[in-house]
């Protein structure tokens, strides 16, 4: 089975779904949509336009088509100095790769990017083209389906793709709403299942509540809404004595508005600097509470990892948490936008021993029964062969 992935080169989640099939013999291909590193948890691939010059040690078995990276030079050079922002050439390129490998499943990771070029190629190879999977990201269709600039574009893609896969029961009627009328796949994590057994090993001994960590999500952006957790702790401040707040992912504004926050309310924060995989996963593993507000998502890994790592978790209603967690029992689903319920909920949080061990319990069992890698590879495996088997048949 030839498989053709046209996803970004460097995302973790990228790395993290593809490894999943890289040991059973399949021919696996990376088309990127942009110059960029390759992430090093990528093995046992072909990887097309981007450069092995980076200082993170490549995984085994990745090879480079060197002649393909002037394909993308040649669309960054007209960027840079004409102002064209078209990618013919990177169409074009795709187009080749397409009909030269004839792979027997496109699966493009992420639709604004990978989606958007995979339609172009499928619109001009017409029914030459193999089985197109499109994977939903994050805020792809939750966010972006609803905006002007981007509702016509995704449905295009949904409409003119053969099977759909997200990780939010969410997502799959949305989808239908603006046009797909293809297969739903499976919902399962974006990222995979993860090594259950490895993450147990890093968390800290004891129970949760014994923890004194609050670990706060640092993104604000379009989507992200840290400033709106700093504010709610602000509310609570008073249960915070003996607490040390932690940012991961913070941006400038966070970073100022945190040590404000320090300054006026004298408890600790410690804004974590990029760090691996294993030392966040600590962090998670010696937290009581994490927070993850965002006015969009998909189910975020982060909140999955919290679960894993018997951090509380306090997630905004915006990302499917409801899928994972029940509201009050398992942690608390709370509005973005509202710093007071946020508050509410982290006070009840703080106070409650037991609701907070409990809940370890059970996230903890959700993850055995539906996140180990043991439980969700073979599915994803047994997908793409489902997929090459019907495209046999036709």
């Amino acid at each position: 089975m030839r498989i053709l992935f046209v996803a970004m080169p460097d995302s973790v989640h990228t790395a993290r779904w593809i490894s999943q099939i890289t040991d059973q013999g399949w021919d696996i291909y990376l088309f990127p949509t942009y110059i960029g590193k390759v992430h090093p948890e990528l093995s046992n691939l072909t990887v097309f336009g981007s450069l092995p010059i980076q200082k993170e040690k490549l995984g085994s078995g990745v090879h480079f088509i060197w002649w393909t990276v002037i394909f993308f030079w040649l669309d960054y050079i007209l960027a840079k100095i004409a102002g064209i922002q078209s990618q013919k050439f990177v169409e074009n390129l795709l187009n080749i790769i397409v009909r030269r490998i004839q792979p027997d499943i496109i699966h493009s990771l992420e639709i604004q990017h990978a989606g958007y070029l995979t339609l172009i190629s499928r619109e001009k190879l017409s029914n030459k083209f193999p089985p197109w999977i499109v994977t939903n990201w994050g805020s792809d269709i939750y966010l972006f389906g609803r905006l002007a600039a981007h509702k016509d574009k995704i449905g295009a893609v949904l409409t003119n793709c053969d099977y759909y896969s997200c990780e939010c029961q969410r997502d799959i009627p949305l989808a239908e709403n603006l046009g797909f009328n293809g297969t739903a796949l499976p919902v399962l994590p974006n990222t995979g299942g993860f090594d259950i057994k490895h993450l147990v090993e890093l968390k800290s001994v004891g129970s949760s509540s014994d923890r004194r960590r609050i670990l706060l999500k640092g993104y604000q952006h379009f989507a992200g809404r840290a400033l709106m957790g700093l504010q709610a702790l602000r509310l609570c401040v008073e249960q915070l004595d003996g607490h040390t707040v932690t940012i991961f992912s913070a941006n400038e504004d966070v970073c100022i508005a945190a040590e404000i926050f320090q300054l006026d309310t004298h408890i600790p924060i410690e804004i974590l600097p990029v760090i691996s995989h294993d030392e966040m996963l600590r962090m998670y593993g010696s937290s009581r509470l994490y927070i993850g507000l965002s006015i969009s998502d998909a189910i975020s890994t982060s909140l999955l990892e919290a679960m894993v790592m018997g951090a509380f978790p306090i997630q905004s209603c915006t990302a499917c948490a409801d899928e994972w967690i029940e509201d009050g029992v398992s942690g608390f689903i709370v509005p973005p936008e509202d710093p007071v319920a946020i508050a509410e909920a982290i006070r009840q949080a703080l106070a409650d021993d037991d609701l907070v061990n409990r809940a370890a319990e059970i996230n903890a069992q959700t993850a055995r029964e539906r996140l180990d890698y043991s439980i969700i590879q073979p599915q994803v495996v047994e997908m793409y062969q489902q997929i090459y088997k019907s495209s046999r048949e036709q």
